[in-house]
């Protein structure tokens, strides 16, 4: 479960070392990981919300897809790293 990106708003951001299959994507959570996290899509053109499981209100969602928007190349290469490939959702 690599930590990807410096706590922000309290939240930690990460992927789980087992989701290599799918496109790639960041789960977001208060404090600490969960199994109840929030999932972001990383796209071919931005940042898309997958679910919102840990129930994050509305504002810190869009202060949260900002913070995933401006850093899109390092999670990207981050996961590339991780896994050794990634797609991003189209």
């Amino acid at each position: 479960m690599p930590k990807i990106l410096a706590a922000f708003l309290g939240y930690a951001f990460y992927f789980w070392a087992n989701e290599n299959l799918e496109p790639i994507h960041i789960h977001v959570s208060k404090g600490m990981q969960s199994p109840n996290s929030t999932k972001f899509w990383i796209t071919s053109d931005g940042v898309e919300l997958a679910n919102n499981n840990s129930k994050i209100s509305d504002k810190e969602l869009r202060q949260i897809r900002s913070y995933i928007m401006i850093n899109r190349e390092r999670i990207i290469a981050q996961w590339i790293s991780v896994f050794g490939h990634g797609e991003v959702k189209r």
